[in-house]
């Protein structure tokens, strides 16, 4: 039974606990910004509040904004010239405990990040 409110003469229902729910990976590939973490592009394993658990996450350590000016155009459009990013290798799993954005992805920007050849310092 979910649970109703009225504020000014408008009722709402509650979505509490919606949030928290499991989501199938492959199907959701978010990019996450976090308060001291960094910004991740993974598939969307679960999300708890500000806890966020990702599948074959890479971190976009640096983007140069060539052709993308936000998080919100990179995942919409994807990178434009990928030979400018450091983007590690994927990580089977990560959790990320402070995340203050998610935002998902479009296919063309998927098929974007995961394009961008794999940096290493080495």
């Amino acid at each position: 039974m979910s649970k109703m409110i009225t504020v000014s003469d408008e009722t709402y229902e509650s979505i509490k606990g919606q949030l928290d729910a499991p989501v199938k990976t492959a199907e959701n590939y978010v990019i996450v910004r976090t308060r001291s973490a960094g910004v991740h592009a993974g598939e969307l394993v679960k999300r708890n509040g500000m806890e966020v658990e990702l599948a074959n996450s890479r971190r976009l350590w640096y983007m140069v904004w060539d052709g993308a000016a936000t998080l919100s155009e990179l995942a919409m459009c994807g990178v434009s010239k990928p030979e400018n990013c450091k983007f590690p290798a994927p990580v089977g799993r990560i959790v990320l405990t402070e995340a203050i954005e998610v935002i998902d992805c479009s296919d063309a920007a998927q098929e974007s990040i995961k394009g961008v050849k794999v940096w290493s310092a080495k």
